[in-house]
């Protein structure tokens, strides 16, 4: 007698990566209990972003992409310089006044930072659930009382901009720099035939 058994789980393998992304992001979402406390939202956020930026680095290392990893390397290098440097030229003392380093927000910056890095290296498929991870630690920075909506915003901004600017498209056939100095700005532009 043949007994059949059912599937009931999915492996990882049989998974699509971004899958796998969103499913993580997804957990890190909901897993967070609705009474949860300010130390709660903390590690979240810090669990959030340091996960980003693993994946930031991790996901050209499986592609073999050693473009990629330094690209993301060097967005997220810059990230970190620019918000110290802001934090310590502007001195803004943080919500729950543990210090004066809340502008602009740290955690916020290297999330969006390497959520950026994979969407401009790889499409909406890795950058949709990179970003709901990065939205995520923002709105938990917020409400672990570390840091002011505006904290955030500058953050996301911050990030965005380097993750951008520094990451190209692993296939682009037309890649640009924008630049700029006292005297001027424009664009190098490279093209591939």
């Amino acid at each position: 007698m043949l007994l059949a058994r059912p599937v009931v789980g999915v492996t990882l393998q049989a998974m699509p990566r971004a899958a796998c992304l969103a499913l993580a992001g997804a957990a890190f979402a909901f897993a967070t209990p609705a009474y949860a406390s300010d130390s709660g939202w903390a590690q979240a956020s810090t669990i959030g972003r340091d996960g980003l930026m693993v994946a930031a680095l991790a996901v050209p290392a499986v592609h073999g992409d050693l473009e990629g990893i330094g690209r993301a390397g060097l967005a997220l290098g810059a990230t970190r310089l620019a918000t110290d440097g802001l934090k310590s030229t502007i001195h803004e003392e943080r919500p729950d006044e543990s210090n004066d380093r809340s502008f602009p927000s740290g955690h916020t910056s290297m999330s969006f930072a390497a959520a950026a890095t994979l969407h401009k290296r790889y499409g909406w498929k890795y950058g949709f659930p990179a970003y709901a991870v990065a939205t995520f630690v923002g709105a938990a920075r917020v409400k672990a009382d570390k840091h002011f909506v505006h904290d955030v915003i500058a953050g996301a901004a911050l990030g965005e901009a380097a993750g951008w600017l520094i990451t190209t498209r692993k296939d682009a056939k037309v890649q640009w720099l924008p630049w700029g100095n006292a005297h001027g700005g424009g664009a190098t532009v490279a093209v591939h035939f």
